[in-house]
């Protein structure tokens, strides 16, 4: 069959083969120029997230257009002979069609890289490296990858959880109970960031795009760069959305503590997002070199230590900041001042690579709106915590948002990687509607995906009962774990699980296929969603179990 030329595909990349040449030239203007060996392969349509459909072209020479972009695509079944062919008939080969799509800009950087390495090594496509082949994974595997990482980082949030259960009490958080707001908002950063950042260079390092030690570093350094300045600006914003959600209920600002929170945001983002960063940038590496799928184990880790690495940072600036505010009225502005005058730096640094400097220009609408849902769940905790009798809350919160956004995190990993690997179209011009998934097809279907769906709920349970285990014999919290609680308990988190999981594979399919990258834009909602739904039933079990009796809070006192 024989369509016309999408509306929606630009910057057509033409590749003439001659005869009398042993090399491919790239003929688009404008366009850098790439070499290929010959391999002998009929002439194919090479769609830019991956897909082939083969090519036929006229036999009469004077019937081939000069200019790229007006060739017809001929979908055929069969692939002529080449032997059977002219020896003087032209092959073409269109290497590059680029969606005009937010998201897909990102993957195309991502092949520029790729051309940019083959132009310089001068060496035949055999030698260039070759993305491997995905892995194959059963419900087992999964399960085992997925289980240690997955406690690793539930035990994580149980230490935030009682670093959030002492440092409640500090005169900071007594006396600027604003900064309770910026905990959901800071330890999404993770979700926001650090996750964003493992999921984009998990799947980066399953297609192939890590395999060259020039690739890898140039691909570090642009993304390092990338969440620095994303830190920055969301722990800016973030400061800004707790002094306004401290201010709409009371009516009473204080220009020293929203300087205060302002200061302690950024810096806490800043210096959180550099070590966590670093963290997940060798997590990966050393995934790969053993032989383990990065989705499994990259973005758990980055919660790991996360929690606590920000709570930590959090109240031991804020409590240092807010004690120089009685003798020092410019060591506040000056931190802030500092952070934000390096913006320009990492700005440079990330406009170098092309696969960041798109989402740099473009990955901010997910990560601020991100920032603005947390912020919610921050305001429902600060009510909460803030009445004596929902103390005991504090020690459960980051456990209970933790758990969920770490497997949903690993979800939405896993169903863009295997976007990216099956090269399934991406921003098709006329998309066929596209069915809401069932969660019958999202928990119980045959596809990979929904086996790890199930593998990810079946561990909610066992890893509460081994968190809330774990704080109880440490004598943690406020409050008495009892039959009733862990019941309510349980079940707040296996509805906030379900409901994430399906979420995730609505999501991230949904935005494949409208042409944005899963990698870049699905991570900071779901994780957000998280935190948003474990803070909202938690504070109502806690709410519930009041009105029913049982009730304590001289644990951990």
């Amino acid at each position: 069959m024989t369509g016309e030329r999408p509306s929606s595909f630009q910057g057509l990349r033409m590749v003439l083969w001659s005869k009398d040449q042993d090399k491919l030239s790239d003929m688009s203007a404008g366009t850098e120029r790439i070499e290929m060996k010959k391999e002998g392969a009929p002439p194919a349509f090479h769609h830019s997230n991956g897909s082939v459909h083969p090519i036929i072209l006229p036999d009469n020479p004077e019937e081939v257009p000069q200019t790229p972009g007006e060739y017809e695509l001929t979908e055929v079944t069969s692939i002529p002979d080449p032997s059977d062919q002219e020896n003087e008939r032209p092959d073409m080969v269109v290497l590059d069609c680029r969606a005009n799509a937010k998201g897909q800009r990102e993957e195309d950087a991502l092949l520029e890289n790729t051309s940019q390495s083959n132009e310089s090594d001068n060496t035949s496509m055999d030698q260039s490296p070759v993305p491997p082949a995905p892995l194959k994974e059963t419900s087992f595997s999964i399960g085992l990858q997925v289980l240690f990482p997955f406690l690793l980082a539930g035990f994580g949030t149980v230490a935030a959880g009682m670093v959030l259960d002492i440092v409640q009490h500090w005169t900071v958080f007594t006396e600027v109970t604003e900064v309770f707001i910026l905990v959901p908002a800071l330890l999404g950063l993770k979700g926001n960031l650090e996750m964003t950042l493992a999921s984009r260079l998990s799947t980066a390092a399953n297609i192939g795009q890590m395999d060259t030690a020039k690739d890898m570093w140039k691909m570090i350094m642009g993304n390092l760069a990338l969440i620095q300045v994303q830190a920055t600006v969301v722990g800016f914003l973030a400061s800004i959305a707790a002094v306004i959600f401290g201010w709409i209920p009371e009516g009473n600002f204080k220009m020293g503590h929203a300087v205060l929170l302002c200061a302690s945001s950024v810096a806490t983002a800043f210096i959180a997002s550099l070590l966590l960063g670093l963290i997940m940038i060798g997590v990966i590496i050393a995934s790969r070199k053993v032989g383990i799928n990065p989705d499994n184990v990259a973005t758990p880790i980055a919660a790991s230590l996360g929690d606590l690495i920000t709570l930590a940072l959090l109240a031991g600036i804020s409590t240092g900041l807010y004690k120089e505010l009685e003798f020092n009225d410019y060591a506040n502005p000056m931190v802030c001042a500092f952070f934000v005058a390096l913006t320009p730096i990492w700005v440079l640094i990330a406009r170098r690579t092309p696969s960041t400097r798109e989402v740099l220009y473009s990955g901010w609408e997910p990560v601020i709106i991100a920032m603005a849902i947390s912020s919610v769940g921050g305001l429902i905790l600060d009510k909460t915590v803030s009445n004596p009798n929902f103390a005991g809350m504090a020690v459960f919160t980051p456990v209970i948002n933790g758990v969920g956004g770490n497997l949903v995190a690993v979800q939405a990993s896993r169903i863009s990687t295997y976007l990216h690997m099956n090269a399934l179209p991406i921003a098709e011009p006329n998309p066929a509607p596209r069915k809401c998934p069932t969660p019958w097809s999202t928990f119980f279907g045959s596809g990979v995906n929904a086996r790890s769906a199930r593998v990810l709920f079946l561990l909610v349970a066992p890893g509460h009962l081994v968190f809330l285990y774990t704080i109880n014999s440490m004598q943690g919290g406020h409050t008495t774990l009892t039959s009733v609680f862990i019941a309510f308990y349980l079940a707040a988190a296996l509805l906030q699980v379900v409901i994430l999981l399906y979420l995730a594979d609505w999501m991230v399919n949904w935005m494949w296929h409208r042409g944005m990258d899963p990698d870049n834009f699905s991570i900071p909602y779901l994780t957000a969603l998280g935190d948003l739904l474990g803070t909202g039933f938690l504070a109502l079990c806690f709410h519930i179990l009041w009105l029913i009796g049982d009730r304590d809070t001289d644990v951990g006192d």
